[in-house]
């Protein structure tokens, strides 16, 4: 059995305060015995209209992450991070960046996901509309990261909403899927419980939900409620306190294996086109 922590945070504009909460994390999910802690969305720096600033620190905050990965052995999946250039080094020209999850080893980053799903949506809250498509470019690949204690399979926020993408990950051989987030109040409210359960039920995958709380600047205000999911569906810890928190939960890869042989959704599975 493995140890895997999910973590809730309010982060704002400043790197420096974030990365002692982000330490401190570590050290409790360290202490609760974790292989493996989950970040979620904008963990670094949450600024509305300082991507390309943020963006423009990628690479010294990826060493950041690898050596605190490498002190304290634990893998990270670091949330999300603005990146001006794409996986093969091209940078993006127009002026926007990708959103980027980290998967990081305590040797080395092992593995990178550009956000594949934009949030391009209007939300009855004080900001009302969201454009991601705008300041951010769109990935295109499908990433499952290889650890010792399962494959991990890469998501962000929105993604949640598609079901395909979490059944082909599965088919390509995820046991867990990651979802940093940072949902609106009003969408979370609303849907992020039920999103973990939905895609842990649809891929028989642990689903690893990390979150951002409450208000970052004076409109925008976060769901919370890091939560994580067994792969039958239920859920396993949620928080409910605010602010920077922590939830730890065990995954067996053999239980999970007898899960799927049980019912072995992806045998029975139908294709078809909508």
């Amino acid at each position: 059995m493995t140890l895997l922590s999910v973590v809730q945070m309010n982060s704002q504009d400043d790197i420096d305060a974030n990365f002692i909460v982000i330490e401190s994390l570590i050290q409790q999910s360290k202490v609760d015995g974790a292989e493996l802690i989950v970040f979620p969305e904008n963990f670094v720096c949450f600024a509305g209209g300082k991507q390309r600033e943020t963006a423009a620190q990628f690479e010294t905050i990826q060493q950041r992450l690898e050596h605190l990965a490498q002190q304290y052995q634990i893998w990270i999946v670091a949330g999300t991070l603005p990146c001006p250039f794409r996986p093969d080094g091209s940078i993006i020209p127009d002026g926007r960046v990708r959103t980027v999850s980290l998967c990081i080893s305590p040797e080395r980053t092992e593995a990178r996901y550009d956000k594949i799903h934009l949030f391009d949506v209007h939300v009855g809250d004080a900001v009302g509309g969201y454009q991601e498509s705008k300041f951010f470019e769109p990935g295109t690949d499908i990433v499952v990261a290889k650890t010792p204690f399962g494959h991990i399979g890469l998501m962000v926020c929105y993604d949640l909403r598609f079901p395909e993408l979490a059944l082909t990950l599965r088919a390509q051989g995820a046991n867990i899927l990651t979802a940093p987030a940072a949902f609106t109040y009003t969408t979370g409210q609303m849907h992020w419980q039920l999103l973990l359960q939905a895609r842990a039920i649809d891929s028989q995958c642990h689903v690893l939900g990390a979150a951002q709380q409450g208000w970052h600047g004076e409109k925008r205000q976060t769901w919370g409620h890091a939560g994580a999911t067994h792969s039958r569906g239920q859920i396993l810890a949620i928080t409910e306190a605010e602010g920077a928190q922590l939830i730890t939960v065990p995954f067996d890869l053999k239980e999970q294996q007898a899960i799927r042989a049980s019912m072995p959704l992806i045998q029975h599975r139908k294709l078809m086109t909508l």
